[in-house]
């Protein structure tokens, strides 16, 4: 298992973009799994940072940790802000999708392409920490 933790900051997010690369090549990832699943922990951490710590006024900092095991490489993010429960805006998002795209909102679909982008997403809110789990299946990357 590999550790980062880096400060709530939009700043935060270039390190993080180079930790899931370095991950994902010591994986053995494709090239397509690992730019889905970069898209998808930039859209999480993200909407941490924005929604969960600048939105409401406070700060923090996020914990990632890779796991990488036979068949998958699995992304555990961890947050002390606002709880906030994705799958939630997920099913907002299905909504949005199926209207006409000029009467869509702008925004609320990064949620949807992260769920898309990856084999397994789950989230839980535990003792005060918001943790988002994010796993992509190594045996189907060549």
């Amino acid at each position: 298992m590999t550790r980062l933790t880096v400060a709530g900051t939009l700043e935060a997010l270039e390190a993080i973009a180079r930790y899931i690369k370095a991950v994902a090549d010591r994986a053995g990832l494709d090239r397509q799994t690992a730019y889905n699943l970069r898209l998808a922990v930039d859209e999480v951490t993200t909407n941490i940072i924005l929604h969960g710590y600048q939105e409401a006024g406070i700060e923090g900092q996020l914990h990632l940790c890779a796991c990488i095991e036979a068949d998958y490489l699995t992304i555990s993010v961890e947050d002390t802000g606002m709880a906030y429960n994705p799958q939630h805006s997920q099913a907002k998002a299905l909504q949005a999708v199926q209207q006409p795209p000029e009467l869509r909102s702008i925004g609320g679909l990064g949620i949807f392409l992260a769920i898309a982008s990856v084999d397994r997403f789950t989230y839980e809110r535990v003792n005060g920490f918001n943790r988002t789990i994010l796993s992509v299946n190594i045996a189907s990357s060549p």
